[in-house]
């Protein structure tokens, strides 16, 4: 094949701290390249190894002349990667109550299980439900969240069977939980069990680490957290329970041992949260802030304990690497909200709030218990269209496209990534800042690079299992 016969894609690159380079093309598909095949493909692509030509064609660098069926394949990817935010909300977070028991310095809820006000009344619960069947996702996932919505069973009871009873027999819907565990009952495995609820909750590690980050007065959270656990798989089945960490100071003491107890429990994943910039976090930032070199180099240790460990037979997967490998490395989208292109916020996942009204994510609602609903689309009752069409999902649209954003548009990751307006907002107070300046972007620059210097260096069978991870599928964070 000659020069004469191959086009040049458009495509982005950067050169990493190891010295390899991350080509990212406009189908959003990575090569990695050194700097030799970097001149090449650039200046003389018939010059490359035929088998690196083979890659790059399938990849959508390169495009032999005239060959129109490649171009529509590209077009196809590009569509593709896009679906899960072309489908509609598909993401629905009802949010019972904000009465918690536990005590964590950096979460945003009540402090008292007797508080008044800090609960969704029947009638929005029941609006809610008619708001989320508007949807035209044929992929429904609502999620329970809080404070601790088992404290309000009653109102989740109502909730699940509102939808089940009326939800398209053409479409899947999915229900999870995410809970402490604390209150959970075999009354309420046993509903779970008979409509195909799913539990979500927090282990931070060990019970001295779990117990300092989420306190109660009588310091048995882990032990209260694990007997639910144990509950759920007897009452539910094995697999019944999922669980992720926060990240915080007493968390970059131990993570050697925070994975291992996640082996110890039997838990099949562990999700290394960061801590987000809301609620009392953000009030004790001086305390409980992980700056971002501490988080990657705590990151990059977990990581290899969890490869450790799959290497001793245990299969366990890291999650947020699992979420960042699938944009890399799968053909179709994950559907991680905080990666999509346009921000997902409104878009892919909505919330209804205890306070009556409806945000277009997690962090967005965070926000109105630091005093700030600048971030409301309205009141929970009105249309799905109408929320959609609200000023604010206008203002956030324009604010969360990498498309037109300088920052991304300059970036090799532009096309897997996005910027994050509800968390510039958390941090800045402004949505509108550079890109660059947030947090998101700080740490997904860097995620990105560690996983791509990773994918160059492992071997054969540790890439196996990374692709593993990577195969398609629903991931999100969800916070207990």
């Amino acid at each position: 094949m000659t020069v004469e016969e191959i086009d040049l894609l458009p495509f982005k690159f950067r050169r990493l701290p190891d010295g390899s380079v991350a080509a990212v093309s406009a189908s959003g598909q990575l090569s990695i390249l050194n700097s030799r095949e970097l001149e090449s493909l650039v200046r003389a692509p018939a010059d490359l190894p035929l088998r690196k030509i083979a890659e790059l064609q399938s990849k959508h660098f390169l495009m032999r002349r005239g060959a129109a069926g490649s171009y529509r394949l590209m077009l196809s990817r590009i569509a593709s990667k896009n679906s899960t935010l072309l489908a509609g909300p598909s993401l629905h977070i009802l949010v019972p109550t904000l009465q918690c028991e536990h005590t964590c310095r950096y979460c945003q809820v009540s402090r008292s299980l007797e508080a008044d006000g800090f609960a969704m009344s029947v009638e929005d619960i029941n609006a809610a439900c008619d708001t989320v069947l508007q949807s035209p996702s044929d992929a429904i996932t609502v999620e329970f969240q809080g404070g601790d919505p088992l404290i309000r069973f009653d109102l989740i009871k109502i909730a699940v069977n509102r939808l089940s009873q009326n939800v398209d027999s053409k479409r899947s819907i999915r229900f999870v939980v995410t809970s402490t565990l604390h209150q959970l009952t075999a009354e309420m495995c046993d509903f779970f069990r008979e409509n195909g609820v799913v539990l979500s909750t927090s282990i931070d590690g060990p019970s001295s680490v779990h117990n300092k980050n989420r306190p109660l007065p009588s310091r048995d959270s882990y032990e209260r957290t694990v007997a639910g656990i144990q509950l759920a798989r007897q009452r539910i089945g094995s697999g019944a329970v999922a669980a992720l960490m926060t990240t915080t100071k007493e968390s970059l003491k131990c993570p050697t041992e925070i994975v291992d107890e996640y082996v110890h429990l039997g838990l099949s994943e562990i999700v290394v949260r960061p801590l987000s910039p809301f609620g009392f976090a953000k009030r004790g930032v001086s305390t409980q802030k992980v700056l971002l070199d501490e988080f990657l180099s705590f990151y990059s240790k977990v990581f290899e304990r969890v490869l450790y460990w799959n290497s001793a037979g245990v299969d366990i997967r890291e999650g947020y690497a699992a979420l960042l490998l699938s944009k890399l490395l799968s053909s179709t989208d994950s559907g991680y909200v905080d990666l999509q292109s346009v921000s997902a916020g409104g878009l892919s996942v909505l919330v209804y709030n205890y306070d009556g009204y409806v945000y277009p994510s997690d962090e967005a609602r965070m926000l109105v218990e630091m005093g700030d609903i600048s971030l409301r689309l309205g009141k929970i009752g009105e249309s799905l269209q109408t929320l959609l069409e609200s000023p604010v999902m206008s203002d956030l649209v324009k604010a969360g496209t990498s498309w037109t954003d300088p920052g991304c548009m300059e970036c090799a990751y532009g096309g897997l990534c996005s910027p994050d307006p509800i968390s510039a907002k958390g941090e800045w107070g402004n949505f509108n800042v550079p890109v660059a300046w947030t947090e998101h972007c700080g740490r997904s620059l860097s995620m990105y690079d560690f996983l791509i210097q990773k994918l160059s260096s492992v071997d054969t069978a540790t890439l196996r299992l990374l692709h593993r991870w990577a195969r398609p599928g629903v991931h999100r964070e969800a916070a207990a």
